[in-house]
């Protein structure tokens, strides 16, 4: 199951998760990506994504729906985490990458049935 940028949209970060876990088969994997709630994800996702490069609509992303690490892993805690990574956007390439770096984007990979 894959869910990029999506959790920070939904009214019930839990239960999107449940659904998700439902949904995944019993040796399958589900993978979420978001946005992390920091100053610097603030300045990029918000203000510079929205209202200087107008990558997208002013006002479709809320800063406080923004999860931290910490906070997804807690959300997903009864599921086995078994990576986060953050990735990254260069500007000048136009590509992404994985980083170390979550301060902005990250990404979990929850895997059934390894636990």
């Amino acid at each position: 199951m894959l869910a990029c940028l999506v959790i920070e949209h939904v009214a019930d970060p839990l239960e999107f998760c449940k659904s998700l876990a439902a949904l995944t088969a019993p040796t399958g994997a589900t993978v979420i990506s978001t946005i992390n709630r920091s100053v610097r994800s603030y300045a990029t996702a918000i203000i510079a994504a929205e209202y200087l490069l107008n990558w997208l609509p002013k006002g479709t992303h809320q800063w406080s729906r923004f999860l931290t690490p910490e906070e997804l892993v807690l959300i997903l805690q009864r599921a086995s985490i078994s990576e986060m990574a953050g990735f990254v956007y260069n500007p000048l390439t136009r590509e992404w990458s994985l980083s170390d770096d979550t301060s902005v984007n990250f990404i979990v990979f929850g895997a059934k049935g390894s636990e």
